[in-house]
């Protein structure tokens, strides 16, 4: 396949998981925090807040579950074959999801977007594509441009929220499953077919003694992922709330949250087109001051006033960008021995366990106030960039022979 050609098909990807994910970010918060009281929101008498932050937390679980296992799974049975699959699965998932508002369920609701999210966990396998076929700056600025289409996905969900709500409350996810169809169609002409490979096994086996989560028997590579959970709490904490907080501060409305992270994702969309480039600074080093300028931005959330807030909001899209182009290229080779799905698998899988983290801790903090979790998640952050400075300088003096992986 020409480069070009696999580029494309990646961002295509990227882009349709992602908008498909962030749907319904600006459509939960006024539906939960300032709708008229229906099944949906009130479900056996709890707290809709309490409902609200349930609802953040299932598709990340289901997210967490397909990182975990669609690498591995692409390892062993192809990218093409996983790809077509879990693409169209999703595009199901959203046609439920679509039905479980219309008919106010909060259960079919919670299913749906769990099996939405099971099957959009295809960045893992898209990352090891380019890792494996690309080399060098390209595979860099390749990775860089499909974080790019990650981030303008997140732009182009809300976006498509605002734009179609006013036709109904469904109308956004049967366009989100349409696009889906769509993609998987041109990713079936795009991507050449493979051969299975590698050790013989069903389905079910490989996912479950091959998933990513066995890499952190690496001494490393545990270290990566405790660093790298603490950075991403503090950056789901953000995704999560910031909504809830604009509803709460500014009184916004689903349009309102949709011209905010319009903004936030044009920062950053526009941030990774140039994010992948060549640098003469340590990786490590470079993460480090990009986490600690994110951990900055979301305290100005908390911290500030409506204007401050807002600014902070947009901003973070800007060093995030960086960071993700940063940890992402390091890790691919310095861990790509493993297995580029398994590896890549891992950072997708520490995001959505993030996710999970910190809308549990939401559903309890939120009850006293919002500020509170965009805090917790801010310190995260600060830890992570601080953890990344001292693994550089202990790499900088311990010999390689007792720094070397175990």
């Amino acid at each position: 396949m020409k480069n070009h050609l696999l580029i494309a098909t990646a961002c295509l990807l990227g882009l349709l998981a992602t908008t498909g994910a962030s749907l319904p970010y600006p459509i939960l918060p006024p539906l939960f925090a300032a709708g008229a009281a229906d099944n949906l929101n009130h479900f056996l008498g709890l707290p809709p807040k309490l409902l609200f932050s349930v609802a953040l937390l299932i598709n990340p679980l289901g997210l967490l579950i397909g990182n975990a296992v669609l690498g591995p799974l692409s390892d062993r049975f192809g990218r093409r074959k996983v790809v077509l699959v879990t693409a169209a699965g999703a595009a199901v998932g959203h046609v439920l999801t679509a039905g479980a508002l219309a008919m106010q369920s909060y259960p079919l609701f919670l299913a749906a977007r769990f099996g939405t999210g099971l099957l959009e966990g295809q960045a893992p396998v898209v990352r090891a594509l380019l890792a494996e076929r690309l080399e060098g700056d390209l595979r860099n600025r390749a990775m860089s441009w499909f974080n790019g289409a990650l981030h303008l996905g997140w732009l182009v969900g809300p976006l498509l929220a605002g734009v179609t709500i006013g036709f109904g409350l469904s109308v956004p996810f049967y366009v989100a499953a349409g696009a889906l169809l769509l993609g998987a169609t041109f990713c079936a002409v795009a991507l050449n077919k493979e051969k299975p490979h590698g050790a013989a096994g069903s389905w079910w086996s490989v996912a479950r003694e091959r998933h990513a989560f066995n890499l952190l028997r690496h001494d490393q590579l545990r270290l990566l992922f405790i660093m790298q959970l603490a950075y991403t709490c503090g950056v789901t904490g953000f995704y999560e709330f910031y909504p809830l907080w604009l509803v709460e501060v500014g009184h916004f409305d689903t349009r309102g949250i949709s011209l905010v992270n319009v903004g936030l994702c044009g920062v950053m969309t526009l941030s990774a087109a140039f994010a992948g480039g060549p640098s003469k600074l340590d990786p490590l080093r470079r993460a480090s001051f990009h986490a600690i300028l994110v951990a900055i931005l979301i305290a100005s959330v908390a911290l500030g006033n409506l204007w401050v807030g807002m600014a902070g909001i947009v901003l973070f899209g800007l060093p995030h960008a960086f960071y993700n182009a940063t940890i992402q290229g390091w890790a691919a080779d310095r861990f790509g021995g493993h297995g580029q799905g398994a590896v890549m698998g891992l950072l997708s899988t520490t995001f959505c366990f993030a996710n999970i983290v910190m809308a549990l801790g939401g559903a309890v903090l939120t009850l006293f106030d919002t500020r509170l979790i965009l805090l917790a998640g801010a310190g995260l952050s600060a830890w992570a960039a601080y953890r990344m400075r001292a693994w550089r300088w202990q790499e900088a003096h311990v010999p390689a022979s007792n720094a070397a992986e175990s």
